[in-house]
């Protein structure tokens, strides 16, 4: 009993929320129905509940399924919208996951096979070391596509020191010891934090800008209808 009475109150306010929302009066509704407002304003106190031919047709009418006649909450477009981002943002997160990982796996193969073709070789590690690189460079180019490019700093940052560990690692195992190749980025990354820098003043700035204009076009419009009023 108490389920039905629940039931029927959810309904009367899902009815008197979409006819309002329509901007219709009891009577609107009353003769599209071909009902008596009465019956409307009874439906709508709770008082008593349409039958299932009549909730056909306050579904149809209003452009709604009928399910949403008897739940007691609905998601809104900007709810639907916002659990979308978020499933996508998770969905491209995993997809850099697996990019990244991906070069560690075709990484390994390589070090697999030149270990069984060729014997063990402390050489063959490097084929790791330069998985490194390349998998930052997937990761700067997915994350510029769907993530904030504040973060590609630091990506190329790791990027910069990790293709000159490589080079060294790789000058190494030939037997030289260029380890000077480091001083290189000293330059860089400070050219990198300065280009962050700029960056951020940039985005800044234009944001203020468009608060500003936003700020003065409402200001604008508030002095044009006050003197049309006046």
């Amino acid at each position: 009993m108490e389920e039905r009475e629940e039931i029927k109150n959810v309904i009367a306010k899902n009815i008197s929320a979409l006819r309002t929302g329509r901007g219709l009066t009891q009577l609107d509704l009353a003769e599209a129905l071909h009902y008596s407002d009465k019956a409307v304003s009874k439906w709508e106190r709770g008082e008593s509940l349409p039958d299932i031919t009549v909730l056909v047709q306050i579904a149809d009418l209003f452009h709604v399924p009928l399910q949403y006649l008897v739940e007691s909450s609905h998601e809104t477009p900007a709810t639907r919208r916002r659990a979308f981002l978020q499933e996508a943002r998770r969905n491209h997160a995993f997809i850099i996951g697996i990019s990244v990982f991906l070069v560690f796996l075709i990484a390994t193969l390589v070090f697999v096979v030149l270990q069984l073709t060729q014997g063990p070789h402390i050489a063959h590690v490097l084929s790791f070391v330069i998985a490194v690189p390349v998998a930052l460079i997937v990761w700067l180019v997915l994350n510029s596509v769907w993530f904030s490019r504040r973060l590609n700093f630091v990506i190329i940052s790791c990027l910069m020191w990790s293709v000159l560990a490589a080079v060294f690692l790789c000058f190494l195992a030939a037997g030289l010891n260029i380890w000077m190749v480091f001083l290189l980025g000293i330059p860089g990354q400070i050219i990198i934090l300065l280009a962050s820098r700029l960056q951020y003043r940039e985005h800044r700035y234009f944001w203020r800008q468009k608060k500003q204009q936003n700020t003065e076009e409402t200001e604008n419009g508030t002095s044009s209808s006050d003197a049309a009023q006046a």
